[in-house]
C-alpha cells in the first residue's frame, strides 16, 4: 500500500470516529462545560491532569482556558498539573505526584480534569482520590468505557467515554473535546 493511501485511511478513520462520537459526547461534553464554569464563576481554579500524550491535552485545555479559544475574554484560572517524569506515556508505571499537587494546590469548589486513553493510569486514579479528598469535582476523558478512572468517580463526576480504541484516535477525539469544552465554557460566559 503506498503513504499516500495510508494517509487516506488514517484520515477516513478520524472522520468516522468523529461522526460517530457527536451524539454520545454532546450531553457529558455540556454537563462538564456547565460544571467547568460555575467552577471559575464561584471563583474557583481548573485543575488538569494526564500522562504521556494524555498530559500534552491536559496542558493544551489549561492553556486555552487561561489565553483563549476564539473570542477574546479575560483569562480563567487554569492549572496543568505536571507529573515527575516517571510516566512518559500513557499508563505507565505510578507517580505520586499529580495528587501530591492536587492535595497542595486544590480547594473545595475546585475542578479536575483528567485525560487518560485508556482510563488504566494508576496516576491518574490516585489523582481523582486526591480531587475527592480535597472537596473537587472531577472530568474524565477516557477511551472506552472509562476503565479505572470511570470506577472511582462519584455522581457529582463527569464520565466522557471517547469512541475509539486506538490511542491515535482517542487523542484525536480528545483534541475536539478540549476545543468543544472551552467554546461551552465561552458560550456560558460570553453568550453565542
Amino acid at each position: 500500500m503506498p503513504l499516500t493511501q495510508r494517509i487516506h485511511d488514517q484520515l477516513q478513520a478520524c472522520i468516522q470516529v468523529l461522526s460517530d462520537a457527536g451524539g454520545s459526547l454532546a450531553e457529558p461534553l455540556g454537563a462538564a462545560a456547565r460544571g467547568m464554569t460555575d467552577c471559575l464563576l464561584a471563583e474557583g481554579k481548573i485543575l488538569t491532569c494526564g500522562v504521556g500524550p494524555s498530559g500534552l491535552a491536559a496542558r493544551h485545555l489549561a492553556a486555552i482556558l487561561v489565553d483563549r479559544l476564539d473570542k477574546e475574554r479575560p483569562g480563567l484560572a487554569a492549572i496543568a498539573l505536571h507529573g515527575d517524569g516517571a510516566g512518559m506515556v500513557d499508563d505507565a508505571e505510578f507517580s505520586p505526584g499529580f495528587a501530591r499537587q492536587i492535595a497542595a494546590l486544590g480547594h473545595p469548589g475546585d475542578l479536575l480534569v483528567v485525560f487518560s486513553a485508556y482510563g488504566q493510569a494508576r496516576a491518574v486514579v490516585e489523582a481523582i482520590h486526591a480531587a475527592h479528598e480535597r472537596d473537587l469535582r472531577v472530568v474524565v476523558l477516557a477511551g472506552g468505557d472509562g476503565g479505572q478512572a470511570a470506577e472511582v468517580l462519584t455522581e457529582n463526576d463527569v464520565l466522557i467515554c471517547l469512541p475509539a480504541e486506538s490511542a491515535a484516535r482517542i487523542h484525536e477525539v480528545t483534541l475536539f473535546a478540549v476545543h468543544a469544552l472551552c467554546d461551552g465554557i465561552d458560550y456560558f460566559l460570553l453568550g453565542a
